[in-house]
């Protein structure tokens, strides 16, 4: 082994000591100084009562009963449970591994509780702290460590490849914005980055920016997005459920704005109003509700307390892990969080329900996705309330058959994916 590479490997492991170092100070600090403000929202997300204590590796089972050996995912919140959720329904029609489900959030945990199959095990996931991570990977003893999406956690990636237990990301999409992010701090990520056992990327630009920041040539590899995989995706379906509650409502084309922050629900309820739509709004956080009411004037049916309503009222979808099915009740969707904030919300769903899509112009979040929308004709971007407007006149109803062409691209993603991880071995996507 040349000097120089040998060299960098001690100056790596130099790092990598003193990063934990630091860490194993600061994040301890910060968690109490930060426990207030994370105990209220856990109140506000219904969060006690729901197993806190295994926050800090303290479990109702006994360790003798504990099966070991699963295939352990540590997803944080909605989103990525949902995501993981997917995979794992995916996974056990190919193989016999078994599955932990590990949230971070109240409001993940809730969705993995009410939504994983029986066999697979829901704990929360365990504080970052080193002797923590240690003691619930000796108790599980998963054959491997699964992070969904770009989550660096530095003692769970240390103390992992320390046991010798397999480690990576799926999903793992970095955004130009992110990749500058962690370039300004590389000198503290790419010692635990280089830990890496599999990195799956969703497109041939995250390749490139995760190993520019430290990921091993060796480990990342281009699967796809799963989020836009047709054939791994559950296709968003009409519930019966949800059309009797549509129905009390004037009829009206349907217009929802998904996954809105603060300030868009009383922008686009104007605009659907204005446009002849029912309004239906759905706010990123469900627990947002009387904010969302106050923003409306009061003028709302929410989902969680439905009544019979007048005639004139925006119908607020207050609730977690419906999302994906409401769209399909839609006759138009907007995305959240590209019109006075930046990023964007995910579009696939809708697409996925053969809706029109129409979006804020900050959707950087979902590069080059968007684009490629963009230039297949499968989305609407508008830039101000008079295009928005326009485009709710207008939308052309074979967008959204372009926008599904667009998403084929992703096909496999799913499958890529658990390759991945079952065998180890380099996949190469189509």
């Amino acid at each position: 082994m040349a000097e120089a590479e040998l060299q960098f490997i001690s100056w790596n492991l130099e790092m990598r000591t003193l990063v934990i170092f630091i860490w194993r100070i600061f994040y301890p600090l910060v968690a109490i100084f930060v426990a207030p403000f994370w105990m209220l929202k856990m109140l506000r997300r219904d969060g006690w009562g729901s197993g806190l204590l295994e926050r800090i590796g303290t479990y109702r089972r006994e360790v003798e009963f504990e099966r070991t050996g699963a295939v352990y995912i540590h997803a944080v919140s909605v989103g990525e449970v949902l995501l993981a959720l997917k995979v794992i329904a995916k996974w056990q029609k190919e193989t016999d591994d078994h599955f932990v489900l590990v949230p971070t959030t109240a409001t993940g945990m809730a969705v993995a509780r009410d939504k994983a199959p029986e066999d697979v095990r829901v704990i929360y996931a365990p504080l970052d702290l080193g002797f923590l991570i240690r003691r619930v990977m000796k108790r599980l003893e998963p054959r491997v460590v699964v992070m969904v999406e770009s989550e660096i956690w530095p003692n769970l990636i240390y103390e992992t490849h320390r046991l010798g237990i397999p480690i990576g990301l799926m999903n793992a999409r970095l955004s130009p914005r992110s990749g500058r992010r962690m370039e300004r701090f590389q000198i503290f990520v790419s010692p635990f980055l280089e830990l890496l056992d599999y990195v799956g990327v969703p497109e041939k630009e995250d390749l490139i920016r995760w190993q520019k920041i430290g990921v091993r040539q060796k480990a990342a590899v281009l699967t796809g997005n799963v989020k836009f995989d047709p054939c791994g995706s559950a296709v968003p379906k009409k519930r019966s459920e949800f059309s009797r509650m549509l129905d009390q409502f004037p009829k009206r084309p349907v217009a929802m704005a998904i996954s809105t922050f603060p300030g868009e629900e009383e922008y686009l309820d104007e605009v659907f109003r204005e446009g002849g739509y029912q309004a239906v709004i759905v706010p990123r956080h469900a627990e947002r509700r009387a904010e969302v009411t106050e923003a409306l004037n009061g003028n709302v049916i929410l989902r969680s307390q439905f009544q019979q309503p007048l005639g004139s009222e925006s119908f607020v979808i207050d609730s977690t892990g419906e999302l994906r099915d409401w769209t399909a009740h839609a006759d138009v969707v907007v995305i959240g969080k590209s019109f006075f904030e930046e990023g964007g919300q995910n579009p696939s769903e809708a697409i996925l329900a053969e809706v029109p899509v129409i979006c804020g112009p900050n959707m950087s979040n979902f590069e080059p996705l968007v684009t490629e929308l963009k230039e297949a004709g499968g989305i609407c971007m508008v830039s101000s309330r008079e295009e928005l407007v326009s485009a709710l006149r207008t939308i052309p109803m074979e967008q959204a058959k372009k926008a599904r062409v667009v998403l084929e691209k992703h096909n496999g993603a799913m499958d890529r994916t658990i390759a991945l991880f079952l065998r180890g071995e380099s996949v190469v996507t189509k």
